[in-house]
C-alpha cells in the first residue's frame, strides 16, 4: 500500500503541475463551462484514448495518451469546483483560491482511493489500462445521464462520486503506464 500512496502522489504531483501551469497561461477561463460541457470535454479525451486501444496503439496525432489521462484528472477537478462553486460569467478566481480547491478535491480522491484500495485489495493492478478506460468512459454515460435528469437519481450516487471516481481510474492509468 505504501508504493500506492508513492506512486498515486506522484501523478497527482504531475496533474497538478500542469493544472497550474495552464491556470498561469489561460487564467481560469474553465470557470464559465457548464458541468455538460465539462463531462463532454473529459468524454472526448476517454475517447480518443478508447479509439487509440482499439487501434493498435495507431494514432496520426503525436500526443501520448498520458497526457489525455492527466486531462481526465484535471477536468474531473474542474467539474468539482463548478459543483461547489457554481459556473461564473467569466473568470472570477485567482490561482491560491484554485490551488486550494484543487488540493481540496485530490484529497478526497485519495481517501476515496485509500478506502477502496483496502477493500478491493488493489485489484486495480491487475487490470488493464483499456478496462480502466472502458470503466471511466461508463462513469462519462452515467453522468451524462444524471445531467439529463436534472441532477436527480432514485438509488445511485450522484454526479461528484463519478468525477472522484474517474480521477482514481485515471490516475491508476498513469501509474500503469509509467
Amino acid at each position: 500500500m505504501n508504493k500506492t500512496n508513492l506512486e498515486y502522489d506522484e501523478a497527482m504531483s504531475k496533474c497538478k503541475d500542469i493544472f497550474i501551469k495552464k491556470m498561469k497561461d489561460y487564467g481560469c477561463a474553465w470557470r464559465i463551462l457548464r458541468l455538460s460541457s465539462l463531462t463532454d470535454q473529459i468524454f472526448i479525451k476517454a475517447q480518443r484514448i478508447r479509439s487509440i486501444e482499439m487501434n493498435d496503439g495507431h494514432q496520426k496525432v503525436g500526443e501520448d495518451i498520458r497526457n489525455e489521462f492527466i486531462g481526465i484528472v484535471n477536468y474531473s477537478i474542474i467539474a468539482l469546483i463548478q459543483l461547489e462553486k457554481g459556473i461564473a460569467d467569466q473568470p472570477d478566481m485567482e490561482t491560491k483560491e484554485v490551488e486550494g480547491f484543487y488540493q481540496q478535491f485530490s484529497l478526497a480522491a485519495n481517501e476515496l482511493m485509500q478506502a477502496k484500495n483496502h477493500d478491493y485489495g488493489e485489484a486495480w493492478r491487475e487490470m488493464r489500462v483499456s478496462s480502466l478506460t472502458d470503466l471511466i468512459l461508463q462513469k462519462l454515460l452515467r453522468v451524462k445521464q444524471i445531467e439529463d435528469n436534472e441532477g436527480e437519481t432514485l438509488i445511485s450516487e450522484g454526479i461528484d462520486a463519478n468525477y472522484f471516481d474517474m480521477i482514481n481510474y485515471a490516475i491508476f492509468a498513469l501509474i500503469k503506464l509509467k
